[in-house]
């Protein structure tokens, strides 16, 4: 149905870890649409296995960047328009809060703790958007989509530091939505029900959460990565032309619920 949609545009996706991440998951909706991708990879130890699967979707565009680092992100920015003058889509799906984040009393979280949560999971995409904005404006417009989780807005225990984290994002979404609108450019997020990820597994009582949502959810079921590339793949087409600053729920339903 949407094949070919996104034939020519060219993708930016930062936050592939392995081949069970939801920006795999994005990535190959968007490729099976008709885009060419270019992936950031975080630190020697992931390199090898996102080059393999870039691979597997034809692309070779495969570059280093630390979300930490503005002189990181700059190059990787850099690289990708040194390879293709512009950008069409930018996936952000990067987060990170210290282990003992999750385990620890929410009052308990450090200063420096706080301030790394916010900065690699909310910041990072205020910084890549920067980069990427001009790179969208000389193309006429484009589209970005981040990723969220519902603990942004209800407490969800042992979630802690990552929900403020993850809240600063969907605000900073609807604020980069306002600014970079004129441009013609898009800018969203998708709240995902939980999914198997290899990073699901340090959150205390992840398996509960997914019981909750199969009995709870009207669809009485819990979501697969697919279905969250699905809804990325309507954000950042044509088809989601006339809709930015918006959080999407891929949730089964559940956020619908009161009990």
């Amino acid at each position: 149905m949407a094949e070919g949609i996104l034939d020519g545009k060219q993708v930016l996706v930062a936050g592939v870890a392995n081949k069970r991440s939801i920006a795999w998951a994005i990535a190959q909706a968007l490729h099976g649409a008709g885009a060419q991708l270019a992936f950031t990879y975080q630190g020697e130890r992931l390199e090898d296995g996102v080059k393999k699967l870039a691979e597997t979707v034809g692309s070779d565009l495969v570059v280093p960047c630390d979300v930490a680092d503005d002189a990181s992100i700059e190059s990787a920015f850099a690289a990708v328009e040194r390879r293709w003058g512009g950008l069409d889509v930018m996936v952000h799906s990067v987060a990170y809060a210290p282990a003992d984040t999750f385990e620890d009393r929410f009052i308990e979280v450090s200063r420096d703790a706080f301030a790394t949560a916010l900065d690699i999971s909310s910041y990072s995409m205020i910084a890549m958007a920067r980069r990427a904005e001009p790179l969208m404006r000389s193309r006429g417009g484009g589209a970005m989509v981040t990723l969220t989780y519902m603990a942004s807005e209800r407490a969800f225990p042992g979630y802690n530091i990552m929900a403020v984290a993850k809240a600063a994002l969907e605000c900073s979404v609807r604020y980069l939505a306002w600014e970079l609108g004129d441009g013609g450019i898009r800018v969203n997020a998708i709240s995902a029900g939980p999914v198997r990820t290899l990073a699901a597994k340090g959150i205390p009582g992840f398996s509960s959460m997914e019981d909750v949502v199969e009995q709870r959810a009207p669809l009485r079921a819990n979501i697969e990565a697919g279905d969250v590339g699905n809804a990325a793949l309507y954000l950042c087409s044509p088809l989601g032309a006339m809709v930015t600053g918006t959080t999407l729920y891929v949730d089964s339903g559940y956020h619908a619920m009161g009990m």
